[in-house]
């Protein structure tokens, strides 16, 4: 499903011009049987409430290999969005960001009884400047001067045994890239024990063309950096949508897995 792309308000920044936003999203179930993400945008709508809280996204992706995938990504939300809503932005927002993860996850883990999950992409704009976080392996990328960063970094095995090697004397490669559960999530809200999260220290200063794109890994799993470029960089937020949908669409794979993004652009 796409849906017609909304104008944010302009905000006022300190240290720069005024930036105003545009945000599109598209949601699919793929061939799945049900939709077991889910996405929010925060204060997007309410121009006093963003200025003095931020606006932004969340996209949460739940484990379709554990207990009610939907269930645990609709929780995060609701929860992260309760908690967001509780931030001093006066205050150190890493830590508050942090804590609001670790208490997210404890309302899933404790819905779920610790058998469920939900990956999760956050990225609070304020002042101009994005804060951004995320668990698991769903996708945060910036399209900025021509160019694709993703942001993030992925809390899988593969990565955790990279980690582990990094600073010894034979690099073993071939035990990260040949583990039987490589792909497997290594943190996710709703774990007993969470540990491993990412939170940005310093945000990400925005400036006019600037497309930040959130996403399943059912968007970003199937299209490719170069397709996923090719989109983000139409002119026109509207069609960007549809552009990468058709392109999900194309690859015709017989388990694709639900998809959903949200789409920002600084204009």
């Amino acid at each position: 499903m796409v849906n017609t792309p909304e104008s944010v308000p302009r905000t006022e920044s300190p240290a720069a011009g005024f930036l105003s936003f545009e945000i599109a999203n598209l949601q699919g179930v793929g061939t799945r049987e049900r939709q077991e993400d889910s996405f929010s945008i925060l204060n997007a709508f309410d121009p006093e409430k963003a200025r003095q809280k931020g606006f932004g996204f969340l996209v949460c992706d739940g484990m379709g290999g554990m207990k009610d995938g939907k269930v645990a990504s609709e929780t995060a939300i609701q929860s992260l969005r309760a908690y967001l809503d509780q931030l001093d932005m006066n205050g150190d927002i890493h830590d508050q960001l942090s804590r609001t993860i670790y208490a997210a996850s404890s309302d899933v883990e404790r819905i779920l009884g610790g058998e469920g999950g939900s990956t999760l992409i956050l990225g609070l704009i304020y002042h101009e400047h994005m804060y951004f976080a995320s668990v698991g392996d769903s996708f945060l990328y910036l399209f900025r001067d021509g160019m694709l960063y993703q942001m993030n970094c992925f809390h899988t095995m593969k990565n955790d045994i990279y980690r582990d090697i990094i600073g010894e004397d034979t690099w073993n490669l071939d035990a990260a890239r040949n583990h039987p559960e490589a792909s497997a999530l290594s943190s996710f809200l709703g774990m007993t024990g969470l540990e491993s999260i990412e939170v940005c220290h310093r945000p990400l200063p925005l400036k006019r063309g600037d497309t930040i794109m959130a996403c399943s890994d059912g968007v970003a799993g199937t299209l490719s950096e170069a397709e996923i470029m090719q989109a983000l960089s139409v002119a026109e937020i509207s069609n960007i949508p549809a552009i990468l949908e058709n392109g999900i669409i194309s690859y015709r794979k017989p388990n694709q897995d639900n998809y959903t993004a949200v789409i920002l652009r600084c204009v």
